[in-house]
């Protein structure tokens, strides 16, 4: 049964059409995944099915007495309010009815407020308030400037659940999330009984919450069941037969074309009813809304910096008595992708300074490569002037960017990021979210730069857009250093990840791994599972009265270590980059002279090339032999 339906629902900004005749239902206990591009308006759809924005046209029908709550992507709150104070606005209403109960107004009809109190469940709000602060690891007393953006995520989202609603509406809920938060909040949401609707463009996370997505294409609405990896395999196929479709169309209307502008002749006895198919496929033409252009990203690389990048030893850091990095050792290589995961606070960013030079290690040593050309991109947008002008933010006093030696006009530069030449003269302020993000982008690959820094740049970018930079980090030949809590990506892009495994008792720890984040996991799981092994032999090695350890015990060596692998040399790197092409170009070789070989005609055409031909079949399988036992070896360190 559904709770929430939309129907021709109509919206559009100047002569953009947002909402092009919509519609859409919610069904009790469903979580949907709303996507698009940035800039379709998600965020405005939300808000009109949240009841806080009205369409231009188009009905809203919402069950009697739904109770909805909308949590926007970036919380609003006061610095000086208490997180308790800040929770119990979620019960404002109940507060309010059970304060003028107690009061006993003359005017108030005190059995209407009760039955409204009990309907509410007004009578323990600050039992709920102290439950849901209890469950989301809240502490109702300390005040919410002092909270990290994730921790004052986690108060908004309090906020809405301690209202108990029936439909939970969440733009961006992942945004400012570390992944053991991510991770949490899929459990959160996975157990809610309400209804979901969420903004996210984190795929692993619609993959694990989603069980059904609606893409909101064009000014429509378009619904498919499942989750994000079910949505992707109909979507490739969609997309496939919209094209097949729109080329016949195109086809019948060129030739249509061609017979209405024959001779006068054929003008006048040309068919009534074939103009009018004419006029109608020019119509359709008309009317059909060409797919949103995807993004161009291209970097120039600059100059390539030295081989090592950077070489720490035992390198210790230090705030006071808080210790955010201890004994770290790594060597990063000229092309090397690396992630960096960790809690909010840990000190990603306090390490990244570390690497790059900027800051000077209590003790340790770090050296620096030589040529290094570094660009930025900063999570809280701080380098963007909201005042100036979108040209002026890419090239402040020229009308020309030189992009990977290629000089363009600043408005066609802007147009490859999905800016219309109409609003280069607009002010940043007057960009969304994920608009100033896609301008970021534009203005870091706008400079030469063979190290780039990336803290967080997937936060507000649409999908297409996300797997566009993908790309372009995969064929980046300078080095990366991406901070980022979405999973995905991370797997997609990194060759190595350093991780936070600071503990209370051991603060300051990091570790590198090789490969994203799955690999981290699945390492580090065989690790504590290694670790769990040892410490239960170790415990079943004396009985239940402290006796020592029998004779077979003590003859049991130790189980040794997972050795850690050793980091390739850059010459290795090259070669195990290079062996799967080279794999497949000696298997392709060899079907080919399988195929000769299995022709007849090659006994007669090519008598004289048939020996040389075995030979070389059975070379290949020597020398595809060796690149396998090479591949493994690499792949081993």
């Amino acid at each position: 049964m559904a709770v929430l339906s939309v129907s021709d629902l109509s919206l559009a900004f100047g002569h953009v059409a947002l909402l092009d005749h919509a519609a859409m239902s919610l069904e009790v206990g469903e979580r949907v995944g709303l996507i698009g591009r940035n800039g379709t308006g998600k965020s405005s759809l939300l808000r009109i099915l949240a009841g806080l924005e009205p369409p231009d046209d188009g009905l809203v029908q919402v069950q009697q007495g739904l109770r909805r709550v909308y949590v926007p992507q970036e919380a609003d709150f006061s610095a000086q309010a208490s997180v308790f104070d800040v929770v119990s606005e979620g019960v404002a209403e109940a507060r309010a009815l059970r304060d003028r109960f107690e009061q006993h107004a003359p005017e108030d009809d005190l059995d209407a407020l009760q039955t409204r109190i009990e309907l509410l469940d007004g009578w323990n709000w600050e039992t709920r308030v102290d439950q849901t602060l209890q469950r989301l690891q809240l502490d109702g007393t300390t005040l919410v400037g002092s909270l990290s953006g994730g921790m004052q995520k986690r108060v908004a989202l309090a906020q809405a659940l301690v209202a108990a609603p029936d439909v939970l509406l969440l733009d961006e809920p992942t945004n400012h999330l570390d992944l053991d938060a991510i991770a949490w909040l899929e459990e959160l949401l996975t157990g809610f009984r309400g209804s979901l609707i969420l903004i996210t463009h984190d795929r692993a996370f619609l993959d694990d919450v989603a069980t059904r997505i609606v893409e909101l294409d064009r000014g429509t609405l378009r619904s498919y069941p499942g989750n994000f990896a079910a949505y992707e395999a109909r979507k490739e196929q969609e997309l496939a037969d919209e094209s097949v479709m729109n080329a016949r169309a195109d086809k019948l209307l060129a030739q249509e074309e061609v017979w209405i502008r024959k001779g006068v002749e054929a003008r006048r006895t040309r068919s009534v009813s074939r103009i009018n198919r004419l006029e109608a496929l020019r119509s359709q033409r008309a009317a059909r809304r060409d797919s949103l252009g995807r993004v161009k990203l291209e970097v120039d690389g600059g100059q390539s910096s030295g081989k090592i990048v950077a070489e720490l030893q035992g390198v210790n850091k230090a705030y006071g008595d808080r210790v955010l990095v201890r004994d770290f050792s790594a060597t990063i290589l000229r092309g090397d992708k690396v992630g960096l995961i960790g809690p909010n606070g840990a000190g990603k960013t306090t390490l990244l300074k570390l690497i790059l030079g900027e800051i000077e290690p209590d003790s340790g040593t770090v050296r620096q490569g030589t040529r290094l050309q570094i660009a930025y991109f900063d999570q809280m947008r701080a380098v963007l002037n909201l005042d100036a002008t979108l040209a002026d933010t890419i090239s402040p006093g020229s009308e020309w960017v030189e992009v990977a030696g290629q000089r363009k006009h600043v408005m066609s530069y802007l147009g490859d990021f999905l800016f219309s030449p109409a609003r280069a003269n607009s002010p940043v302020k007057s960009l969304s979210g994920g608009e100033r993000n896609r301008l970021l982008l534009a203005r870091l690959f706008a400079r030469p730069a063979n190290v780039l820094v990336l803290d967080e740049p997937t936060n507000d970018l649409d999908i297409d857009t996300l797997e566009l930079l993908e790309q372009l980090l995969q064929d980046f030949p300078g080095t990366v250093f991406l901070v980022s809590h979405d999973r995905r990506f991370l797997d997609n892009v990194v060759t190595s990840t350093i991780v936070s495994e600071a503990t209370p008792e051991d603060p300051g720890r990091w570790r590198e791994y090789e490969g994203g984040v799955s690999d981290w996991l699945t390492q580090s799981q065989r690790a504590r599972a290694l670790q769990a092994q040892l410490n239960k032999s170790a415990a079943g090695g004396a009985d239940k009265r402290g006796a020592a350890p029998t004779k077979s015990a003590q003859a049991q060596p130790p189980i040794p270590p997972v050795p850690a692998k050793r980091k390739l040399s850059y010459k290795e790197q090259r070669e195990l980059q290079e062996l799967p092409g080279r794999i497949a170009a000696l298997e392709a070789e060899q079907k080919s002279l399988s195929d000769q070989l299995a022709d007849p005609a090659s006994y007669t055409s090519a008598t004289t090339r048939i020996s040389e031909m075995q030979e070389r079949y059975a070379q290949i399988d020597e020398e595809l032999l060796h690149a396998l036992e090479r591949w493994e070896v690499l792949d081993g360190k």
